[in-house]
C-alpha cells in the first residue's frame, strides 16, 4: 500500500504544523518505507477547497460512483506523525471532526498508550533498516485495535494498493497495525534515546545495520509480536524410538504456532519453517517464531533441540521430561505464555484416601460395633474420579515408573507419592474407638501428617447414625408426665447411644428437665439390672421426689449414710453421693448395673481426682453424664467427662491436648475447632435456654447490674489492703507470688461485700447496715418486692457473707433460711420444701454449695450478692429459678461496687461469656501470672464521679 503522491524524505510535501487543518478532513494513513515515514494525509471527501498554505499533496482515493466506485484524485494536506498525533488525539473529542479523523483519533490514543506501558520491539525492515514497532499486544490490546478498525469508515483507507489488477483498499485492521508500529518508531526517538535503546535504534535518520540481526533477536527474545507457540502433548508416540539413546520415547509434544493478529490461525511449525504458512502469518513469522521458541526454551531447555532437529514440530521426550512436563515445567511455560494442551482423555482425578472398614463378616447396620475386640483395617485406597481401584488396578499402578499410565481407556497422570502409596497400602490395625474417632473427624494421623480417611462398611453406617440425628421419642409405658418435644429428642438421642454401646453426655442448661430425661430412659430401656445415679448430696432427695412423682411403683433405693446396703436389689434406682461412691467404689463395683449415671458430673472434671478414678472402676454397659457446664475452665474438663462415657474415644489425655485442646483454647486454628466439634458432636447434646425451640417455653428473664458505692470504711480499708500487698507482692516470686496475689482478690472481695466479713467480726450486732452499701442496697430490693409478696434468692460465695445476711434479715423480723455445705440433707430438704411453699420468702445461699440441683421456681427474683469469676458458675445458681416449671418471669440482680475490682471483673465476665459456648479459658489463676503494674492497674480503687 502507498501514497501515490509524491512526499519527500523530511516532509516538505505538506504543512509543518497542524494549526492550518480543519478537523472537517478526513483523515487517512499513507505507510512510508520506514515505519516512522509514515504520513497522515488529510482531504475533503466534500470537494470543499483547502485552507491556504504549503502546496497540497495529491491522492489517488477510491470514491462511489453511481452503484459502483472509481478512482479520482483529490488535494490533501499531508503531516508527519509527530506533528499529525496532537491533532489526531484533539479530534477524537470534537464532535465537528470526520468520522475517519475520529477513527484514527482512537487509533492514535491507542498507539499512546502501547508506548506509555513500553509496549516497544525493536526490529528490522527487510533491508536492514531499524525500525521500532508496537508489541507484543495481549489479547485485549487486539481486541481494542480491532474494534477501532470496524468502525473505520471508507474514507479513512480510501487510498488504494498500488499495483495492477482489480482495484483493492488496504483492509482496516492491516493499515491500523502499520499506523501502531509507525508510532512506535517516531516516538522513541528522542535525544534521550540513545542512552536508553542505543545509538543505531535513537537515530531518525535511516541507518542500515547489516550486523545488528543478533543483536535485535537478543533484545526480542522472550517478547515475539506476531505469533506465539504451545505444546500438544500426544502420550500415544511411545513407538518413537531413538536410535542414538537405545530408548523408546515416553511420548511426544507437537509444537504449533499460533498467529496473535488472528487467534483462529494455527500451522504447525515445520510447516511454518517450510515457507508454507507464511501467507497466513507474515513474512516475519518464522523470525517471530524462532523468538518464541527461544524464550520458550529458557523456561524449559528441551525446547532447545527443535532447533537441531529435521522435524522442528516433534518433539520427543523421555520419562523423565514428561514427568517434568506433566508437572511443574507446565506451570512456568504457562506464565511465559506458552500453553500446553493436555489429551482429551488424560485424567488428573486420581486420589488416595485412609480408609478405615471393619473386617469382613461384621454387621453393617452399626449395631454391636464395639462388643468385639477385633481390630479394623486402615489402608490407603485410590480412586479414579471418585470411583474406589481394584486390588488389580492398584498392583499395575504399583509397579508404573512413567508419569503416565492407562487405566479404564483414561491416561492418568501419576503423582510419585499415590505411586509409593499404592505400593505400601496397609497402615496398620486400629480399635474400634479410635476408628470412630477416625471416622467422625474425617482425618488421621499418618506418618505425622494429617490426611482425609474415610470410613467404610459398617464403621461408615454407625457415623451415619451418630450424625443424622433423631426423631422425637415415644413416651416409654409407666412415665407420668408429659414431655416436650426437645426432652423427647433428648430421649431419642440417649437411647440411641445406650443401645449401640457408646455413652453420652446430656448437656443441657439447668432447668431444663435432665432428671426427667434420665427417668424416661430408664423405663425405655427396660433392663432388670438397676439404674445407678452419683450425685451430690444436695440432689439426693430431688432425685427420689422426681422418680416417685414421674415413675410411680419403679423402686428407689438411697445408698449413703450408716445403714446404706445393695441387699435385695430388684432393679430400678441405686442413689449415692460422689463421697459415699468414692469410699464405697469396691462394693458398687461387685453389683451389676444397667446403667450408671453421673449427675453435676462436673464433680469429676479432674480425671486425677480420687472421685473420677473411684468411678471408671463401676462396669456398666451404659454410661450418662449430666451436666449444665460441660466446660468451665478448659478442654481437659471434657476430655474427663467423654473419656468417662466413652473410653478412649477422644485419646491420652497428653495427645488431646496437642492436637485439639492447645490450638482451640488459643483460637489459633479454626480447622482444629471444627475437627473437634465433628469428633464431639456425637457424644454431647447441648441445648440451651436461648434455642428456638426451647425458649417459648420459659417466661422472660431480665439481667440487672446494681452500681453500689462504698462506705467511707470500705474505701480505707481497700486502699490499705491494696497499698500493703502490692508492696509485699512486688518482692515475691514463684508461688510464694501467687498466692500473695489470691490472698489480695479474696480480701479485695470481702471488703466490697462488708468490713465486718474482712475483719471476721461476728455476725450479730448493730450498725451492720450502714458500714455497707451493699447490704443497704438489699435491704431496698427486698423491702420492694417483699411488699409485692415476691420471693427471693439470695447468693453469695462466702458463709460468712451468709450467715450476716441472714442475722440481719432476721433481726428485721424476714423470714429467711441460710443454705450451706453443711447443712445436713434432710434439713436442705425441709428449706426447699418451706420456701416453695411460700413459707419463707427469702433463701440465702453459699453459690458453690447451692448453686447446682435445686429446683426453686418459686424465686421470681435471683440476687448475686458478690460476683464469681466464673459466669456458668453464676448461671446455674440463676438457674435453680430459671428452669423449666417456672411460671412467673424471673429478675437477676447483680450488685457491683463501684471503682473497685469489682467493676473490672465485670468487664472480664463479659468477655468470657463469649468464650464459654465454645471453650473457656482459665479462671482466677490466670490473674497470678500478671505484672506488678498490670495488677496494680487492676485492683487499684478508682474515683468515681
Amino acid at each position: 500500500m502507498g501514497e501515490t503522491a509524491a512526499v519527500a524524505e523530511d516532509g516538505t510535501g505538506g504543512p509543518r504544523t497542524a494549526d492550518s487543518v480543519p478537523l472537517r478532513l478526513a483523515a487517512v494513513f499513507l505507510p512510508g518505507p520506514l515505519p516512522r515515514a509514515g504520513r497522515v494525509a488529510f482531504w475533503d471527501p466534500a470537494d470543499g477547497p483547502l485552507p491556504a498554505g504549503p502546496e497540497p499533496t495529491e491522492l489517488t482515493v477510491v470514491r462511489p460512483h453511481g452503484s459502483g466506485v472509481r478512482r479520482r484524485s483529490a488535494p490533501a494536506l499531508a503531516l508527519p506523525l509527530d506533528t499529525a498525533l496532537p491533532l489526531l488525539v484533539r479530534a477524537r473529542r470534537d464532535p465537528a471532526a470526520h468520522p475517519a479523523t475520529a477513527a484514527w483519533g482512537a487509533a492514535a490514543q491507542h498507539a499512546l498508550r502501547l508506548t506509555a506501558r513500553g509496549r516497544l520491539l525493536p526490529g528490522l525492515t527487510p533491508t536492514g533498516h531499524d525500525a521500532w514497532r508496537a508489541g507484543p499486544l495481549d489479547p485485549d490490546d487486539i481486541a481494542h485495535l480491532r474494534a477501532i478498525a470496524a468502525a473505520l469508515p471508507h474514507e479513512g483507507h480510501a487510498v488504494p494498493l498500488p499495483g495492477p489488477g482489480p482495484l483493492r483498499l488496504p483492509e482496516p485492521e492491516a493499515l491500523m497495525r502499520s499506523f501502531l508500529d509507525a508510532v512506535a518508531d517516531t516516538l522513541p526517538r528522542t535525544p534521550a534515546a540513545p542512552y536508553a535503546s542505543g545509538k543505531p535504534f535513537a537515530d531518525r535518520r535511516p541507518q542500515r545495520l547489516p550486523d545488528a540481526h543478533d543483536w535485535a533477536a537478543e533484545v526480542a527474545a522472550g517478547m515475539d509480536a506476531g505469533v506465539r507457540i504451545s505444546l500438544r502433548l500426544d502420550l500415544s508416540a511411545h513407538e518413537l524410538f531413538d536410535a542414538e539413546e537405545g530408548v523408546r520415547s515416553a511420548g511426544a509434544a507437537i509444537v504449533q504456532v499460533h498467529s496473535l493478529a488472528d487467534p483462529t490461525l494455527v500451522a504447525d511449525a515445520a510447516a511454518l519453517w517450510a515457507g508454507e504458512a507464511d501467507a497466513a502469518f507474515g513474512p516475519r513469522a518464522r523470525v517471530d517464531a524462532a523468538l518464541a521458541v527461544r524464550r520458550a526454551a529458557r523456561v524449559w531447555p528441551p525446547l532447545d533441540r527443535l532447533a537441531e532437529q529435521d522435524m522442528p514440530d516433534v518433539l520427543a521426550l523421555s520419562d523423565e521430561e514428561l514427568g517434568d512436563l506433566l508437572g511443574v515445567a507446565a506451570t512456568r511455560l504457562a506464565a511465559a505464555g506458552v500453553g500446553v494442551h493436555w489429551p482429551r482423555d488424560l485424567a488428573q482425578d486420581l486420589t488416595a484416601a485412609a480408609v478405615v472398614r471393619p473386617a469382613p463378616g461384621s454387621a453393617t447396620d452399626g449395631t454391636g460395633f464395639f462388643e468385639g475386640e477385633e481390630l479394623l483395617q486402615f489402608r490407603w485406597q485410590l480412586a479414579l474420579g471418585g470411583e474406589p481401584l481394584s486390588e488389580a488396578e492398584m498392583d499395575a499402578l504399583a509397579e508404573a515408573h512413567r508419569p503416565v499410565v492407562r487405566l479404564r481407556d483414561h491416561w492418568v497422570l501419576v503423582d510419585p507419592a499415590l505411586v509409593r502409596k499404592a505400593r505400601k497400602r496397609e497402615l496398620g490395625l486400629l480399635d474400634p474407638v479410635d476408628a470412630l474417632s477416625v471416622a467422625l473427624t474425617g482425618t488421621a494421623e499418618v506418618d505425622g501428617d494429617t490426611v482425609e480417611a474415610v470410613p467404610v462398611g459398617a464403621l461408615a453406617a454407625l457415623r451415619d447414625r451418630l450424625t443424622a440425628g433423631v426423631r422425637p421419642a415415644e413416651p416409654p409405658p409407666g412415665l407420668k408426665a408429659i414431655l416436650r418435644d426437645y426432652q423427647l429428642r433428648g430421649l431419642a438421642w440417649l437411647d440411641l447411644m445406650t443401645t449401640l454401646g457408646l455413652g453420652g453426655c446430656l448437656a443441657d442448661d439447668m432447668g431444663l428437665g435432665k432428671t426427667i430425661t434420665v427417668i424416661a430412659l430408664h423405663l425405655k430401656r427396660a433392663r432388670t439390672e438397676p439404674t445407678l445415679v452419683v450425685c451430690p448430696a444436695s440432689l439426693l432427695g430431688n432425685w427420689q421426689r422426681e422418680i416417685t412423682r414421674f415413675a410411680p411403683g419403679v423402686p428407689v433405693r438411697r445408698f449413703h449414710g450408716p445403714d446404706r446396703t445393695l441387699d435385695d436389689l430388684t432393679g430400678g434406682f441405686v442413689l449415692t453421693t460422689y463421697g459415699t461412691m468414692r469410699t464405697a467404689a469396691p462394693t458398687l463395683a461387685q453389683q451389676t448395673w444397667g446403667m450408671v449415671v453421673a449427675d453435676e458430673a462436673q464433680h469429676v472434671k479432674n480425671p486425677y481426682s480420687a472421685t473420677a478414678k473411684a468411678l471408671r472402676t463401676i462396669p456398666t454397659p451404659a454410661r450418662v453424664a449430666l451436666t449444665g457446664t460441660p466446660v468451665e475452665n478448659n478442654l481437659s474438663e471434657l476430655w474427663a467427662l467423654l473419656d468417662w462415657t466413652t473410653p478412649g474415644l477422644l485419646g491420652p489425655l497428653k495427645s488431646f491436648r496437642a492436637r485439639h485442646a492447645r490450638a482451640v483454647e488459643n483460637g489459633e486454628d479454626e480447622e482444629a475447632v471444627e475437627r473437634l466439634a465433628r469428633l464431639v458432636r456425637p457424644f454431647l447434646l447441648r441445648r440451651k435456654k436461648s434455642d428456638p425451640g426451647i425458649v417459648p417455653e420459659l417466661p422472660p428473664k431480665t439481667e440487672t447490674d446494681h452500681p453500689v458505692p462504698l462506705t467511707r470504711e470500705q474505701a480505707a480499708l481497700y486502699e490499705a489492703v491494696v497499698r500493703e500487698s502490692m508492696l509485699a507482692i512486688e518482692t515475691a516470686e514463684g508461688m510464694a507470688r501467687r498466692g500473695l496475689v489470691l490472698k489480695l482478690l479474696s480480701a479485695l472481695k470481702q471488703i466490697c461485700d462488708h468490713p465486718a466479713l474482712y475483719l471476721k467480726e461476728p455476725a450479730a450486732g448493730d450498725g451492720l447496715l450502714a458500714r455497707s452499701g451493699k447490704l443497704a442496697l438489699l435491704d431496698e430490693l427486698l423491702d420492694t418486692l417483699l411488699s409485692e409478696d415476691g420471693s427471693a434468692l439470695v447468693f453469695t460465695q462466702y458463709v460468712g457473707m451468709a450467715r450476716l445476711i441472714t442475722s440481719h434479715l432476721a433481726s428485721r423480723a424476714v423470714p429467711v433460711d441460710l443454705l450451706h455445705g453443711g447443712t445436713p440433707v434432710p434439713e436442705r430438704e425441709r428449706m426447699v420444701d418451706r420456701f416453695q411453699a411460700g413459707e419463707t420468702p427469702v433463701l440465702v445461699l453459699s453459690l458453690k454449695a447451692a448453686g447446682t440441683g435445686l429446683n426453686l421456681t418459686r424465686a421470681g427474683h435471683v440476687i448475686h450478692f458478690d460476683r464469681w469469676w466464673n459466669p456458668a458458675v453464676e448461671e446455674q445458681a440463676t438457674d435453680r429459678a430459671y428452669r423449666i416449671g417456672q411460671t412467673q418471669p424471673v429478675q437477676v440482680h447483680r450488685l457491683i461496687t463501684e471503682g473497685t475490682i469489682e467493676d473490672r471483673i465485670a468487664e472480664m465476665l463479659e468477655s468470657k461469656r463469649a468464650l464459654a459456648d465454645a471453650i473457656l479459658g482459665s479462671g482466677e489463676s490466670a490473674l497470678t501470672e500478671l505484672t506488678a503494674r498490670e495488677l496494680s492497674d487492676l485492683v487499684s480503687l478508682r474515683r468515681t464521679s
